[in-house]
């Protein structure tokens, strides 16, 4: 019964690094990808959408981004979104196309987006944590109800802090190569 919840403890650390695995394909590394502006919604009558679902996102050139928006009534919607957006984009709409221009990074630029990236990795190391913070309250629990007795409870809180660890660890691993991408020149 514990194991099946140390289980369900590593798949929630599993998606927190999911998802910063997303926001870092989001952060652009002086080329153009269509995953670049994955992390960018819209406005679409009243509710936030992803930009790829509205409109076809393509990479014609190795600098230049474009989106072919399906609803004409929200190209100028999606242009805002996207000068908005953190990532220092500037589009330009021709008729239902937006052309987005890739600049070259300057240093100032990468410094940025390297603190970016570094937010991102501490975002996800306190979803970490708060995943270790329930898991151990909920051992707590089960060892007050007398569910597991005081050896049981030491042996699953030190597995609870070893996947902690792992997780820690990956998340760093994760932030340094995200870096190492961005820093290249």
């Amino acid at each position: 019964m514990t194991d099946q919840r140390l289980s369900d403890i590593g798949k929630r650390m599993d998606s927190a690094l999911d998802i910063l695995v997303r926001e870092f394909t989001g952060l652009r590394t002086g080329r153009a990808s269509v995953n670049l502006l994955d992390t960018i919604k819209v406005d679409v009558y009243g509710s936030l959408m992803p930009l790829n679902q509205v409109g076809t996102i393509n990479v014609p050139e190795p600098r230049m981004l474009t989106v072919q928006i399906w609803d004409k009534s929200l190209v100028k919607i999606a242009e805002k979104a996207i000068r908005d957006s953190d990532l220092g984009l500037n589009p330009a709409a021709d008729g239902q196309l937006i052309r987005i221009p890739l600049p070259p990074m300057s240093e100032q630029r990468r410094q940025e987006l390297v603190k970016i990236a570094g937010k991102y990795a501490e975002d996800t190391r306190i979803s970490v944590r708060n995943v270790r913070r329930d898991g151990m309250e909920m051992l707590k629990k089960l060892q007050k109800d007398s569910d597991i007795s005081e050896d049981e409870f030491h042996r699953l809180s030190d597995e609870v802090q070893t996947i902690t660890d792992n997780h820690i660890k990956k998340i760093d691993d994760l932030l340094a190569s995200k870096q190492k991408d961005i820093m290249q020149v």
